[in-house]
């Protein structure tokens, strides 16, 4: 079980460049310990892989339209200048993911190829670099059927687990747990959120504290993505 947990941004970062090496610019920023979670945003990671394309500024909020449409495998629903998309992750979203904010004028960010790639390439970096062993998720904001709000969600992990099967175990009343799974890395990214925000310039946070159970080998992909045939609203 968890006990306290410290949840801590990280300052300094300078502007993230394609070709920039991720594990070398947080390393030089943050003081981290065996056993962190570090949680950094698509935004940054796409930006270091690459991962941005021209747009039209003069089509406003169109100008993503027809790289949404690219980066779309399925469209679920529309309206107006929403799309609700999966992608080729697996991930249904908003837009495809793709993004305008805190870029500059003309580009859109599209999300990372693979985020577990991403993740695992930034944990195996921060172990050279710092010589840490931490878990690491590359969050992405999301929002939910049925609630309103946005929140942050993992879209990577590696060296933290994606979902803690607590199915087997019992509850206080010594009730077995039939069905319970947590995704433990969705809470880490939403409570990295906390302290990162959305125009705070802090796209990287650590979550100290974390069971150390949970500090194994994960997959967004393997673990969160809820398969078509499990699925009830496809």
């Amino acid at each position: 079980m968890t006990g306290a947990l410290t949840i801590l941004p990280v300052h300094g970062l300078p502007e993230v460049r394609p070709g920039d090496v991720l594990a070398d610019l947080i390393a030089l920023a943050a003081d981290l310990a065996d056993g962190d979670v570090v949680v950094v945003t698509q935004k940054i990671v796409s930006k270091a892989e690459g991962r941005l394309v021209p747009v039209d500024p003069a089509l406003g909020a169109r100008a993503h339209r027809p790289v949404v449409e690219r980066e779309s495998v399925r469209v679920l629903r529309r309206r107006g200048d929403l799309v609700v998309s999966e992608t080729a992750h697996g991930f249904v979203c908003a837009n495809a993911g793709v993004d305008l904010s805190n870029v500059g004028p003309g580009q859109a960010v599209l999300l990372p190829v693979d985020a577990d790639r991403s993740a695992r390439r930034i944990r195996d970096g921060l172990r050279g670099r710092a010589g840490v062993h931490v878990g690491v998720v590359v969050s992405d904001t999301f929002g939910r059927p049925w609630r309103r709000g946005l929140t942050d969600v993992a879209i990577g992990t590696a060296g933290v687990a994606a979902v803690v099967d607590l199915r087997g175990t019992t509850d206080t009343w010594g009730r077995p747990l039939d069905v319970t799974e947590v995704c433990v890395a969705d809470e880490l990214a939403g409570a990295a959120e906390l302290v990162m925000g959305k125009a705070t310039g802090v796209p990287v946070a650590i979550v100290r504290g974390v069971d150390p159970a949970w500090l194994r080998e994960s997959s967004v992909r393997a673990e969160i993505v809820r398969p078509p045939a499990e699925d009830l609203f496809r």
